[in-house]
């Protein structure tokens, strides 16, 4: 629907991908050209990733959360978090496996497991749901011990976030029933609290059953380069390298040199890109909420999770996002996209500067009185301006 609205010579706003809009960061790139000039670095790299890269992980694991990892067992360099997961699901699992995962969630969270063959139970999460009830339920109610159980937190699509607490419990649980924990930490950087999320390898005994995932795509703007990791237990990390052993020599090694910088270099860049998506945050929120619609400001991600307009509801998100597209021009993702429990919300990206979010706004409060928002509610030209 975006392409051919596109084609008609429409402008829309595309709030839909979560698809970073900076440059990379400029010594990263500058490392990658170096890397690339130097002809020994056009071979097969390895699978498991480069030594380099996998010891700036463990560097940079200890400098934000105080975990120790060895780089030679505990750690694999991924092409992307994604890849990574879907890989573990195919080493862990096997048809009739049952596996605990969050709904909604983002896609390949259940999906690498139904591609390897095993069946995926929903546990209702998002708002209104206490998710440590539901996995308790889920597991007393599961017809055979559940395999693993996914968490992703910062959350994509709900942008929920979680403390040790909670992975306190979770790990005690998972322990207790010999349930791995495939954690996703994609997140983990894009936060807008004064207390950065947690990672669930700071628990103790987490690392008996738990592998955490976790990127470079939007701590650093490098969705383009595919550069994640794997860390955690030794025997998930080995099962995962054997998969990849058949399936892929690793990134390119100069992409890796490159990531290697990005951990180890200068990070004012990270604390600019936070600071983007929370001034992007906070326009959105405020300016939708004077065109009539109320969305809870989320705190962390660069995500926003917004409650269908009350009188869209019976709509659905689908129906709801295909006519916010042809009414104001404004492309969302529907919920129901990341599981039945997400249709009553759709998902908007903060990858639209301010002004054109200051757009979107002013459309949607067209929109919206075209469907009944009372006539005297106005968009603000003063704080949103």
């Amino acid at each position: 629907m975006k392409a051919r609205a596109r084609a008609k010579g429409l402008d829309i706003i595309d709030f839909g991908m979560g698809n970073p809009d900076s440059a990379s960061p400029s010594h990263v790139v500058e490392k990658l050209i170096e890397a690339v000039q130097d002809p020994r670095t056009h071979r097969y790299s390895t699978s498991r990733g480069i030594k380099g890269l996998r010891r700036a992980l463990v560097r940079y694991y200890k400098r934000r959360f105080d975990v120790d990892l060895d780089a030679e067992e505990e750690v694999i360099v991924t092409l992307g978090s994604k890849e990574g997961l879907a890989n573990l699901a195919s080493a862990i699992s096997a048809p009739g496996d049952n596996i605990l995962v969050p709904n909604p969630s983002y896609p390949i969270h259940p999906y690498g497991f139904i591609i390897a063959g095993a069946n995926v139970q929903h546990v209702p999460s998002g708002p209104g749901y206490d998710l440590i009830k539901e996995i308790h339920h889920a597991v007393e109610r599961s017809a055979s011990p559940p395999r693993a159980l996914v968490l992703n937190f910062p959350n994509n699509p709900t942008a929920e976030v979680v403390d040790l607490a909670f992975y306190r419990e979770v790990v005690e649980l998972a322990r207790r029933h010999e349930i791995f924990i495939l954690s996703d930490i994609a997140y983990a950087e894009i936060y807008f609290d004064s207390e950065p999320p947690p990672s669930v390898l700071q628990v103790p005994g987490a690392f008996d059953i738990s592998v955490e995932f976790s990127s470079l795509s939007k701590t650093y703007s490098m969705p383009g380069w595919r550069v994640g990791f794997g860390a955690g237990n030794k025997r998930l990390i080995s099962a995962l390298a054997r998969i990849k052993s058949y399936l892929d020599y690793g990134a390119f090694t100069p992409v890796q040199v490159a990531a290697s910088a990005a951990l180890d270099g200068p990070q004012t860049y990270v604390n600019r890109i936070r600071q983007r998506y929370r001034e992007r945050r906070d326009v959105l929120i405020e300016s939708f909420r004077v065109a009539g619609w109320e969305i809870p400001s989320p705190r962390a991600t660069m995500f926003v999770w917004a409650p269908i307009p009350t009188q869209f509801q019976n709509l659905g998100s689908l129906e709801f996002s295909k006519l916010l597209l042809q009414e104001a021009q404004v492309a969302v993702s529907p919920g129901i996209g990341f599981g039945k429990y997400g249709d009553g919300y759709v998902r908007l990206a903060l990858v639209e500067n301010r002004q054109r979010i200051r757009q979107a706004a002013r459309s949607i409060r067209s929109f919206l009185t075209k469907h009944g928002l009372p006539e005297n509610s106005s968009v603000a030209t003063t704080n949103t301006s």
